[in-house]
């Protein structure tokens, strides 16, 4: 019987008698030693903020209850290993949007510190051995993400003022929210846009203001988010119009093969040459992925969208032989 099993087991004793239990007889139910027992009464006491007292006239151990409700063992038990677990996800979280949920999870944050304590393993400078590196990360307006996330997770709907980077407008719109999608270091809420009656993805970052209503939002089929939001390329939703063929150097394939830039990709090797097959409906941000690999790729089809990176790469080449 290890020490979670054996403070558990006391807490299931003094729970269940209806007078103080001695010490000898919860030694024998445990089957330990004198020192084991005042060790598990401490941690029982100190780290569980249990109650527990001892009765001299009963000459045994019980809880000084003082209010309606018995003490209860805080409802969260994991091993080491679980626990770091869960402080490397709540790292990731404070990582990706500072200040979110603090307050909801700084009760479990407290648990988890006193079943670390108990176990003599310190959370001291746990962040200082995690480091997370962001790269073009977009803040939202202070406020702005935590009442979307809420409206995500209540399935309200939201009044948003939102500002358009492809068109460079503003416009208000009523927004059922269906989930939030955290993409490239950056939050997207998938939504049903009232103003357009229909699916519409928004960067948090662009939201101006929002305000939460009482009214429940209207809810699409997860099938119906997934063919719209899912099936194209990127960020981008809609049904692909299009399929890319990239083929990719002999230095460069190896490296690709081991990425995954879409569900429905295909890969076939030519001349020992990647050939990938990514379907698309908006070009942008494939465009962005195929120029980072600069010589090491070419677009073979569509035609559209070779002329496009051609005349990309020509415009800067231009800048520099200028």
């Amino acid at each position: 019987m290890d020490r979670f099993d054996r403070i558990y087991a006391l807490h299931k004793i003094i729970s269940n008698a209806h007078y103080p239990v001695s010490r000898k007889t919860i030694q024998e139910k445990l089957e330990c030693s004198r020192a084991t027992f005042t060790r598990i009464v401490e941690d029982l006491r100190d780290f569980l903020g249990a109650p527990i007292v001892y009765d001299r006239k009963y000459n045994g151990y019980c809880y000084d209850q003082q209010g309606e409700h018995p003490y209860e063992l805080p409802g969260l038990w994991f091993n080491a290993s679980e626990i770091h677990a869960l402080l490397v996800c709540q790292e990731l979280l404070r990582n990706v949007e500072p200040g979110f949920l603090d307050e909801s999870i700084r009760p479990l944050r407290k648990r988890v510190d006193d079943i670390l304590t108990a176990e003599h393993i310190s959370s001291n400078g746990f962040e200082k051995r995690i480091k997370i590196l962001r790269m073009a990360h977009r803040t939202p307006l202070d406020g702005v993400f935590q009442i979307v996330a809420e409206a995500a997770v209540q399935q309200k709907r939201l009044l948003v003022k939102y500002h358009g980077r492809e068109r460079n407008g503003k416009t208000e719109r009523e927004v059922s929210p269906q989930r939030l999608v955290y993409y490239r270091d950056n939050w997207y809420l998938d939504g049903w846009c009232h103003l357009r009656n229909g699916l519409r993805s928004f960067s948090v970052d662009r939201i101006l203001d929002v305000q939460a209503t009482p009214r429940e939002a209207k809810q699409a089929p997860e099938k119906k988010l997934d063919d719209y939001f899912t099936t194209s390329y990127g960020i981008f939703s809609g049904k692909p119009g299009a399929v890319a063929v990239l083929r990719f150097s002999e230095t460069a394939s190896p490296w690709v093969a081991s990425e995954r830039w879409h569900p429905d990709q295909q890969e076939e090797y030519v001349d020992g040459r990647l050939e990938l097959k990514i379907p698309f409906s908006d070009a942008r941000e494939l465009l962005h992925d195929i120029l980072k690999y600069g010589e090491q790729v070419e677009v073979l089809s569509p035609e559209s969208l070779r002329n496009i990176v051609i005349g990309r790469l020509e415009k800067a080449l231009k800048q520099y032989m200028s």
